[in-house]
């Protein structure tokens, strides 16, 4: 976790003495805390020698053997609220595929990391999903709104997916549905969802497609559960509406 945590450091560090937190004027949808905040972390990545994809400037050293998935803030437009749920979200993919993930709630310095094959840890203490298995009896985060009701007993939009999918593998929220479509780069859930697998969860693309490419155009709906018999009808109320 050393590369990790230095990179949501530096990017803390940078959250702390922050005034500033209006539109960049760059692109639509980017702040100001936004472009700080990736000026932080690739001085660290790019001095440890990494590739990175990250979801302000692009991708860089593509054909390095390690890769590092970042967004330096998700959520931004709570933390340019002042709402505390925004995260920097980390994940580093090597040859094999992801290996590393961490997510660093910005607000609260809460930590969410896992590494390939040995489980999932919140400041320590091992990640266990909820155990739920029916849709009618779970608590469900989602990003926007559904056209019709999924079945679940309630819902929760909170607007930063990387820790809305954390919840799921502490078993705070029973599933994760994505209800608007290809919303979401690797960099939003891309740790998130290597934290989810190793905690016992299930999390899948909407269309079974890869959670890590390592292209800066992909995108992905991710719908994530805590257990397959959940997932399973996550996922077929949400492709019931197709796209």
């Amino acid at each position: 976790m050393g590369l990790l945590g230095d990179t949501a450091d530096a990017v803390a560090a940078v959250m702390r003495r922050l005034d500033d937190r209006g539109l960049s004027g760059r692109r639509d949808g980017q702040y100001v805390l936004d472009v700080l905040a990736d000026e932080a972390a690739l001085g660290v990545l790019r001095g440890a020698g990494v590739g990175v994809l990250s979801e302000e400037s692009g991708l860089e050293r593509a054909d390095a053997d390690e890769i590092v998935i970042i967004d330096p803030v998700d959520g931004s437009t709570n933390a340019s609220r002042g709402l505390p749920w925004y995260a920097t979200s980390l994940c580093l993919v090597d040859r094999d595929g992801p290996a590393a993930a961490l997510v660093v709630n910005l607000a609260s310095g809460v930590r969410y990391w896992a590494e390939r094959g040995s489980g999932a840890f919140c400041d320590g203490e091992r990640l266990r999903p909820s155990g739920c298995t029916q849709v009618g009896e779970s608590i469900v985060g989602l990003n926007g709104l559904p056209p019709r009701h999924l079945g679940y007993a309630q819902s929760r939009v909170y607007g930063a997916v990387a820790l809305d999918l954390c919840q799921v593998a502490a078993g705070v929220l029973d599933g994760y549905v994505d209800c608007i479509h290809e919303a979401h780069g690797a960099w939003d859930h891309a740790g998130a969802s290597l934290i989810c697998r190793e905690a016992g969860a299930v999390v899948t693309d909407l269309h079974d497609r890869d959670l890590w490419p390592l292209d800066h155009a992909a995108r992905r709906t991710p719908v994530a559960a805590a257990t397959p018999e959940l997932h399973e009808q996550l996922l077929a109320a949400r492709r019931s509406w197709g796209v």
